[in-house]
């Protein structure tokens, strides 16, 4: 028997999640039996936590999309009972069961080898939100960013994706200019190594002009609409902008203009399907070069029965850096 967080669907409709005692038997079928020490909270988790959002197919329901722990039994010969991994993506937490558990039974493609460095919980601190900062920051650099370019912009900087953004760039050495609609989190984000805050007000105002002055070298972005269409024109010649998340709207309301003149670029950054060696490299270069005090200045614990109130709050934009989810709590 192991707990778990389970999302049941009543017959009008409307969902509830509560922690329930399950078999093993019951868990989805895979090669790699998981004991999960830590989860964590993403926006995607706030979704399948309340309505489903259209990601959950199908009920009763585990949510929960990254994990971290240690096998306990594997029919695959890259992992052994005692190895420590990771999972992130492949859609876990919305159609196959997910980290809100003691166990977790998956496939071996979906995880990766917790890079040395890393305790699990330190993985989840990290989580999906951290490995897509990560993402984006090898991005922009694959696209000819350094730190002598000039002041890289953060949108959505208090957020998950924001703060290991923030931290990140700021470890590289990069000028981090963070975007916030909540002033009381100023503080939080020069302690993680932002060099000036930004409002959101000053970028929220849809375009008025293709072109503004060049002010960005390039961008981690988590808002879309209308501020990354107002960032687009902001760009400096040959930046490049890293399209995260859409916290702000999916629609993108912009002109071929910053493209053509300034030959900016529009980077997507999927962490759901990324292949393995991508994320390979992205955990490995975590465990190098985020600083784990920073790391840690982020984290808010919490245990599965916390985890319903929590979700709803991410959905309003009530969270701060990361929610580290201690199952075993």
């Amino acid at each position: 028997m192991f707990r778990a967080l389970v999302v049941e669907k009543a017959a009008d409709g409307t969902t509830r999640a509560a922690v329930q005692e399950l078999e093993t038997a019951a868990l989805p079928a895979g090669e790699v039996l998981v004991a999960v020490d830590y989860s964590t909270l993403n926006y995607k988790d706030g979704l399948c936590l309340g309505s489903g959002g259209g990601l959950v197919k199908s009920y009763p329901h585990v949510p929960g999309i990254d994990f971290a722990g240690v096998v306990e039994a594997s029919d695959d010969p890259r992992y052994r009972p005692g190895d420590k991994v990771v999972l992130t993506g492949w859609r876990v937490g919305e159609v196959h069961w997910g980290g809100y558990a003691e166990r977790a039974r998956v496939k071996a493609d979906w995880l990766v080898p917790l890079p040395e460095g890393l305790t699990t919980r330190q993985a989840m601190a990290v989580g999906t939100a951290g490995f897509t900062a990560m993402l984006a920051l090898m991005a922009l650099e694959d696209h000819g960013l350094t730190p002598q370019n000039g002041e890289v912009l953060v949108t959505g900087a208090a957020g998950g994706v924001g703060s290991v953004a923030v931290a990140l760039l700021a470890a590289r050495g990069y000028s981090v200019a963070a975007v916030t609609g909540r002033p009381e989190t100023a503080d939080y984000l020069t302690g993680l190594g932002a060099s000036r805050i930004v409002p959101r007000a000053e970028l929220a105002e849809a375009v008025k002009r293709p072109l503004e002055a060049e002010t960005w070298a390039g961008c981690i972005d988590a808002v879309g609409g209308t501020m990354l269409a107002r960032v687009l024109g902001q760009m400096k010649y040959g930046g490049s902008v890293a399209a995260v998340g859409l916290a702000g709207g999916a629609a993108l309301q912009t002109t071929v203009i910053p493209f053509l003149l300034r030959g900016v670029n529009l980077l997507g950054i999927d962490s759901v399907m990324r292949p393995y060696a991508d994320r390979l490299r992205a955990w490995q270069r975590i465990a190098r070069e985020l600083p784990m005090e920073k790391l840690e200045a982020m984290v808010q614990p919490a245990g599965l029965a916390d985890l319903p109130a929590l979700g709803a709050a991410i959905l309003r934009g009530e969270v701060r850096g990361r929610v580290v989810v201690d199952v075993r709590r």
